[in-house]
């Protein structure tokens, strides 16, 4: 297994998982609650320490983990209790349900805060692309130029959305990549209402929807970031950090500029790069991969720093995006328009998702998986489910619902639904397990050899 794939995976799944119980174990130990156990993962206890009262620990099972709170029986199905006598002071039972509501919300908004620190802090040292919706270049034979789109035009919106982003555009034809979407454009001072149908594409063993039009850098460096082996980029020379200066003579304006040309020519192209201060001449090959593309990648648009202010916007905006985008993908799955197992991944999924980020983007890719992943997480432990945060939280309600017309809920309901709730997650974790190797085994048995990734030139 290549040892970048396991890391990515541990590094992202590790990091939400540890984030997220330590949220709980932090406010049980301000409130004086004694924790047992911290796990990362579910079962038999692999390998830990004790300090103190609280035995650290990584289980078996890497999908997850808990913290076992004094007293706390709603951890019965996952492990036996420690028999040791546990002070009244420190249990997690005798205390009033705020502090119990406490407890449960802290590891989803751990989780929370994490999604929206890392875009944060992003956008104050690294900065945030400085992209308006506005059409550069329209991909001749594409999806764009079939709808009628034009270069200059303004998306005003996109699939009814207002001033969309690139991202949300992106995203929005790959999961709809089957249906024709509406768009509005700004062209001439007049607006104009077009339907455009991604064309689906297969990118990096995954299908997408390519709507066949770049955005306007402007002018800008149009740097190479990294190029495939053997491919015909390797074959011209080209090398990573080398800067686009001309084409057959042309001066280059922007990577647009670049992936226009290079797509609309099939024969031979006389490059000149700038290399470490120098000009260098290069010449590419008739031979091309999928999509006319030579099989190079492109530095990341150029970015801008922001202050405080305008950092947070920014990441409260791309993380109500994410919410956005996962809720489209699950509505498109209950009306039947996405296949579940498109929408829904488990571990191995994951995992691919991780080396892929890594691979393809380095820090900047694997700390923005780790926000959708941590968002993500956030979230689902709200839901409802016994066994999850929020089934705890909804029973903390519940309990205090019956209290005020004098009932309550027996340690043997409590348990039961408690069984109940982690059966349920082991049969969640077996389907996203079942799905991922539907989905990915084929591959593992295929020939080293795919399809160059559309987004390469």
């Amino acid at each position: 297994m290549n040892l970048l794939y396991l890391l990515a995976f541990v590094f992202i799944l590790g990091s939400a998982v540890i984030l997220h119980e330590f949220g709980h174990f932090i406010v049980a130990k301000m409130l004086g609650i004694r924790v047992e156990t911290f796990s990362v993962g579910f079962g038999k206890r692999l390998w830990g320490r004790k300090w103190g009262t609280t035995d650290y620990r990584l289980s078996l099972i890497p999908l997850g983990g808990y913290v076992k709170l004094g007293g706390d029986e709603s951890n019965a199905g996952i492990e036996d209790g420690t028999g040791e006598e546990i002070p009244e002071g420190e249990r997690f039972d005798l205390r009033p349900r705020w502090q119990k509501f406490l407890v449960g919300v802290a590891g989803p908004v751990m989780n929370v805060l994490t999604a929206l620190a890392i875009p944060f802090v992003g956008a104050m040292t690294v900065g945030v692309p400085a992209l308006t919706p506005v059409v550069s270049q329209v991909q001749q034979g594409g999806a764009a130029e079939a709808a009628g789109l034009k270069a200059g035009d303004r998306i005003v919106t996109f699939d009814n959305e207002q001033n969309p982003t690139w991202r949300w555009m992106n995203v929005v034809a790959t999961v709809k990549r089957t249906q024709t979407l509406p768009v509005v454009v700004e062209r001439e001072g007049q607006r104009v209402s077009l339907s455009i149908k991604p064309a689906v594409v297969t990118e990096d063993g995954h299908e997408i929807g390519d709507l066949g039009f770049d955005p306007d850098f402007g002018v800008e460096p149009a740097i190479v970031d990294k190029v495939s082996a053997d491919s015909p980029a390797a074959e011209t020379g080209l090398k990573a950090g080398d800067k686009f200066v001309a084409l057959d003579g042309q001066p280059v304006r922007n990577r647009a500029q670049v992936r226009d040309y290079i797509g609309k020519h099939g024969g031979q192209i006389h490059l000149t790069v700038e290399r470490q201060g120098q000009q260098v001449e290069l010449t590419t090959p008739e031979r091309r991969l999928q999509g006319n593309a030579l099989g190079f990648y492109f530095a990341e648009p150029p970015l801008e720093r922001v202050g405080p202010g305008e950092a947070i916007v920014d990441a409260f905006n791309k993380n109500v995006e994410i919410i956005r985008l996962t809720g489209l993908a699950l509505g498109q799955v209950f009306t039947g328009k996405l296949a579940i197992g498109e929408a829904v991944g488990g571990p191995i999924a994951i995992a691919q998702a991780s080396y892929e980020a890594a691979e393809n983007y380095g820090w900047g890719g694997v700390f923005e998986m780790l926000q959708f992943l941590s968002l993500n997480l956030g979230i689902f432990n709200l839901l409802p489910i016994p066994v999850l945060d929020g089934g705890m939280i909804f029973m903390v309600i519940i309990e205090g619902l019956l209290a005020v017309v004098g009932m309550k809920l027996s340690l043997r309901m409590r348990e039961r639904i408690q069984q109940v709730g982690f059966v349920f997650l082991l049969l969640l974790m077996g389907f996203v397990i079942v799905n991922d190797v539907t989905k990915f085994a084929p591959g593992w048995f295929r020939s080293s050899d795919k399809p160059a990734a559309t987004q390469q030139k």
